[in-house]
């Protein structure tokens, strides 16, 4: 009897596919040689001098058992990424790292007040990472904007600032609002004075919730700071009402498979509750979170849900097109990703199901 079973979608297919991502922080995303070229340049001490010893140390790709352990990984970037040389350079490998495995469009989240110890004003920050996207743009296609984070663990008033240089650059590069950074313990409603002000200046909203908090968390983040998406939001699943209410709000899920069970926040890949959210109907998005810290891509992302968790090549293609619908892009700019990005997909294998309206 022949079997009905689809054969397994090859990786080297995923990785032709038309992608978005985003949910990317800089910061968790340079190269190994990177960071070691400009720790010797700016003579930095790192935990180790060679590559394999310096992915030992920061646990690269291993799993970490909590949030804040695996932030710890951040201290080693972070103390390289203090001139707009690295900056700049860092944002430029990132958009040729994602444009070669076909991510599209992309949206990278940092913090401009983590990268001042060394006296860089923040506008020269987010200038020099802006410079870094447009180099990566002029050379390999790839569309990427900013997302500026607050840091739930610093000040309000920090947030409060973060938030004025995401005003200041609206529309020159700086697309989004978050709030990232150790969930437990430090609750979003603390920094409702930024959301107001971003806000009040019509400016998208993602706060990464219910990672290493429970659904308490996703609902300060919509309804006391108006999330249009959630960072993560693994344990949605554990407050059904609210769950619906995501859903019927068409409130996006940014999903970070290998970087959860990483964190500890999902005990396997198999248990991710991605599955379900779509199954219900959820918008569900996959991304890379952090490439170097979880050792991933998007397509990797993609393919792990396909070989981990049961998900169809249609099923990625609905995720997909959810990432291009989910973008902050205006309106008409979206449509005219979908309608592009429907046509590749339809010809670079079974086509897709999912309506391809924003």
């Amino acid at each position: 009897m022949v079997s009905s079973v689809p054969p397994p979608v090859a990786l080297a297919l995923i990785e032709k596919l038309p992608k978005t991502d985003l949910h990317v922080h800089l910061d968790g995303s340079l190269r190994i040689g990177t960071i070691l070229d400009l720790a010797e340049q700016q003579g930095i001490e790192l935990p180790a001098r060679d590559p394999d010893g310096l992915r030992a140390a920061m646990h690269i790709g291993e799993s970490c058992g909590s949030l804040v352990d695996y932030l710890k990984a951040f201290d080693v970037t972070l103390s390289v990424m203090q001139t707009e040389e690295a900056l700049r350079r860092s944002a430029y490998e990132l958009g040729e790292d994602a444009a070669r495995e076909s991510v599209r469009y992309m949206e990278v989240r940092y913090s401009p007040m983590l990268h001042t110890r060394r006296g860089l004003k923040l506008t020269s920050v987010v200038e020099a990472v802006l410079d870094g996207l447009k180099a990566a743009h002029d050379g390999y296609g790839i569309e990427s904007n900013v997302i500026i984070c607050g840091i739930r663990n610093v000040s309000a008033e920090s947030s409060l600032e973060m938030a004025e240089l995401a005003v200041a650059y609206k529309n020159r590069g700086v697309v989004g609002f978050d709030l990232a950074g150790a969930e437990y313990d430090h609750p979003a409603k603390h920094h409702r004075a930024a959301f107001q002000l971003v806000r009040d200046n019509n400016i998208n909203v993602t706060i990464h919730a219910g990672e290493a908090y429970g659904p308490e968390s996703v609902a300060q983040a919509i309804h006391v700071c108006g999330a249009h998406r959630i960072g993560h939001g693994c344990r949605l699943r554990e407050n059904g009402d609210l769950l619906h209410y995501v859903n019927d709000h068409r409130i996006v899920l940014e999903c970070c498979p290998s970087s959860n069970v990483q964190t500890g926040a999902i005990r396997t890949l198999a248990s991710h509750p991605l599955k379900l959210y779509l199954d219900l109907g959820l918008r569900v998005t996959v991304n890379t979170d952090n490439r170097l810290m979880t050792d991933t891509t998007v397509s990797k992302e993609l393919w792990l849900c396909h070989t981990q968790m049961g998900l169809s090549l249609k099923d990625l293609h609905q995720i997909i097109l959810s990432g291009f619908k989910s973008a902050f892009l205006p309106f008409h700019e979206k449509q005219r990703y979908l309608r592009k990005v429907s046509e590749e997909l339809r010809l670079l294998g079974e086509a897709p199901l999912a309506t391809t309206e924003a």
